[in-house]
Parts: structure tokens; C-alpha cells; sequence
């Protein structure tokens, strides 16, 4: 009988009608597939199994997760060669009946079949969230939703994002410089976005660990009211505060953005957090927000954005991130965030691309991760480890060829006088 990885290499082939880019290592040890590549490890003949009962992206997930996947040589290499042919390939129904009645699709399908062993599927791995998608976006779907993604542990992630804890896009002024001081640039570009001065009062919606509202009361004067749904980002948050002297200056809650009702606030940041709102909602978070903004108050909204659909009806959460990152997040195109931040009663004064910026932030990131990956394996699990760097590393490459983008929008509650209290040139480019 032929060595697995030569079988594996041909069904491939066969089903994808393509060239395999990588090599791939079997079970048995065997080797096959272009010399030099990086090496997809199939450790299991189980991870056939996975992706003969969930074919697509979730198979693939469940078996990277589960350790029966596994990657040697560059990542991003391997993620961009495989892209193209398994991560992003996708059968409409008419192709996929079109295949089924090839006698050689069928005859490779069964080939595979048997390959994978027992015809039991596998249980998906326990960091799978596993849930129906209905009743999204209540306050106690969010809470749980903002529980399985940041309650993984703050040990874990000051151990990825360093000693700034600030989980979104940072602000490069240099490709080299370092993760801390461009995270202390993009705290400091929301504060000046904001015109923050003494005296004035900032609501941080979705605070994480607390950085911004720091920030922005010790280099500011402002006092601050943050707000996360996460009990541990709360308790590592206001323990900042406490060491930094700034208790009688910033106020950490666990508390919905619905649940907020002691405004008026000069300004307003939400960095990072929009994500999570969801678009049967996203109307409802423009509109609170807006209520709690004095007059000529401002919002700086830093989102991610995803690339517009010819039927936006067919926009899909992605299923890796919906099980394993993020359950219940979506993305929307930077046009619609505007249009809905408009409807609201907002006036969009600048919209500001970094997408570039949170491709080098991840690979920062990622970075931490493998450099630290014994100790984060200690801190989670092998399975939550492997999560984050395939997360991460595919998110690094989505930003940085313009899959996804990521948007600052700054809006104002401009007064019926018009009066927005903006400078004319709020902007100088270089």
C-alpha cells in the first residue's frame, strides 16, 4: 500500500483540481508534495474524519485545534499558499452537485473514506463554543459572548500583548519601533481626535484593562468612566488605577453601554468594541451613545471593517471565529458604520484607515505568543494556545492584503447652530 502522505497528496489533488502548495507529513511519517514548502502535519488520521463530517473552514479548525493539524515551517507562508485552494475555497451548491456526479470525485471521496479510519465523528474540541445562533446581542448573550473571549485569563494576555494591555490596532510611526510605544501613539492619537483637556469627562466604552481610560486621565486631566463586561478585566483595571494614583479620576464598571445613564459626557471612545455590537443593534449602540454626549460632544468609534458584498444579504459570520474567538461578533463595512452613526443623529468629521497598522500589531502579537508558548499553553490549554496563534496569524494576513480594514471615525453631536467646535483643518498630511 502506498505511504499516506502520497495518497493524501493525489485525493487532495484530485478533489481540488489544483496542485497541492505545501507538503504534507502523514501519521506514518511519510512525506510528499513540493520540496522546500512548509510541511502541513497531519499527526491524526482523525483530522480526515473531521473534515469529512464538517467539511470547509470549521473541519479544518476543529483538527488545528484539537493538535491533529499542525503546521511546521512559516506560518503566514503556509496560511497564504493554503489560502487560495482550502481555507477560502467554496462549493455553491450546483458546483458541488456537479462534482458528486463525477465518478472520480466519488471514487476519490470514497478513497478518503477509507483513509480516515472508523466512520465515527470526532467530538469537537472543548474550546468550541457550541450554541445556536438566535436570541444574539441580548445583554446576557453579550456578557457571555465577552466571557469566553477575555475571561481566558489576564496572566495570558499581558504574556501576548505586553506591558501597554491594550487588545486593538496600535499606531505605528515606524515598522521597527517598538509594540509599547505604538500603543501609547494610538491612545494618545484617540485623545487629540477627541480634544480631550482638563476638567472634561470621557466615557471608554468596552475599557478592556483599562489603558485608555489611564491614559487618558494621567496625560489629559480628564476624569473617566470606563465600561467592559468582563469581571477579570474589571478587577486587573481597576487595580492599574489604584497603583497609579488615579482613583479619584477613573471609575471602572462592569456595565453594558445600554445600562449607562448618568450623562451628560464631553467625549466619548470606543475602541474595539463596535465589533461586538452586532447590525440588528448597531443603530441602538449609535443612538445610546449619542444621547449621552453633550452638545458638540465627540465619539471616536475605532472598528474593524469588512469588505462590502454585491448582496449583503449573504454575509456570513465566519465560522472559526464565530466557534472558537469571538461568538456573536460581526463586521460591517466602514460605509455602513458611518451611515448608521449618521442616522443616529452623529456628524462624521473624519474617517481614518490604519489598516496597514494592525497587520505589524499582530505580528507583534503573534510573536509574544511562540515566544512564550510553553508558559501560555500552562496558562490556558494547548487547544485555547493553538486558537489565538491561528487567529491571529490569519487576521495578520486578512489586514494586511485588504480583506479586512480597520477605521477610526470620529463623529461629533453637532448643536442645531451647526457650531461643531471642530478646527477647519483637523488634519495635516505628510
Amino acid at each position: 500500500m502506498a505511504a499516506a502522505a502520497l495518497r493524501l497528496q493525489g485525493l487532495v489533488e484530485q478533489l481540488l483540481g489544483a496542485p497541492l502548495p505545501v507538503r504534507i507529513r502523514a501519521w506514518d511519517g511519510s512525506q510528499a508534495g513540493p520540496p522546500g514548502a512548509p510541511t502541513l502535519v497531519v499527526r491524526h488520521r482523525r483530522a480526515l474524519r473531521r473534515l469529512l463530517f464538517k467539511p470547509g473552514e470549521l473541519g479544518l479548525a476543529r483538527a488545528w485545534v484539537a493538535g491533529d493539524l499542525d503546521v511546521e515551517g512559516d506560518l503566514y507562508t503556509a496560511l497564504e499558499l493554503l489560502a487560495g485552494s482550502v481555507w477560502e475555497r467554496g462549493e455553491d451548491a450546483r458546483g458541488l452537485g456537479a462534482a458528486l456526479r463525477d465518478p472520480g470525485f466519488r471514487a476519490a471521496v470514497r478513497e478518503l473514506v477509507r483513509l480516515a479510519g472508523p466512520p465515527l465523528p470526532p467530538a469537537p474540541p472543548r474550546e468550541e463554543v457550541r450554541r445556536p445562533r438566535r436570541h444574539l446581542h441580548t445583554k446576557r448573550t453579550d456578557r457571555r459572548a465577552v466571557s469566553h473571549h477575555y475571561d481566558v485569563g489576564n496572566d495570558f494576555y499581558e504574556l501576548v500583548l505586553g506591558p501597554s494591555m491594550v487588545y486593538s490596532c496600535a499606531y505605528w510611526q515606524a515598522p521597527d519601533g517598538t509594540l509599547e510605544q505604538a500603543q501609547h501613539d494610538k491612545l494618545d492619537l484617540v485623545a487629540r481626535k477627541l480634544d480631550l483637556k482638563p476638567g472634561m469627562r470621557l466615557l471608554d466604552v468596552g475599557c478592556g484593562w483599562g489603558s485608555m481610560a489611564i491614559h487618558a486621565a494621567r496625560e489629559h486631566g480628564v476624569t473617566v468612566v470606563g465600561i467592559t463586561l468582563s469581571q477579570e478585566q474589571a478587577a486587573y483595571a481597576r487595580k492599574r488605577v489604584a497603583e497609579e494614583g488615579l482613583t479619584d479620576r477613573v471609575e471602572i464598571r462592569v456595565q453594558d453601554y445600554r445600562e449607562v445613564t448618568d450623562g451628560p459626557y464631553d467625549a466619548i471612545s470606543s475602541i474595539g468594541m463596535a465589533e461586538h455590537v452586532g447590525a440588528a443593534r448597531y443603530l441602538e449602540y449609535a443612538t445610546d451613545l449619542h444621547r449621552l454626549l453633550v452638545p458638540g460632544g465627540r465619539l471616536l468609534n475605532h472598528q474593524i471593517a469588512r469588505r462590502p458584498q454585491q448582496d449583503e444579504s449573504a454575509y456570513t459570520v465566519d465560522e472559526f471565529i464565530d466557534a472558537y474567538v469571538f461568538p456573536d461578533g460581526e463586521l460591517a463595512p466602514v460605509g455602513t458604520t458611518v451611515t448608521q452613526l449618521e442616522r443616529a443623529g452623529f456628524e462624521v468629521r473624519d474617517v481614518e484607515s490604519i489598516r496597514e497598522h494592525y497587520g505589524l500589531t499582530l505580528r507583534r502579537w503573534v510573536a509574544n505568543l511562540e515566544g512564550g508558548w510553553d508558559r501560555a499553553v500552562r496558562l490556558t490549554s494547548p487547544g485555547r494556545a493553538r486558537v489565538w496563534r491561528l487567529y491571529m496569524a490569519a487576521s495578520a494576513l486578512s489586514f494586511e492584503r485588504n480583506r479586512i480594514g480597520v477605521n477610526q471615525v470620529l463623529a461629533v453631536r453637532t448643536p442645531e447652530s451647526g457650531a461643531s467646535g471642530m478646527p477647519l483643518r483637523s488634519r495635516t498630511w505628510n
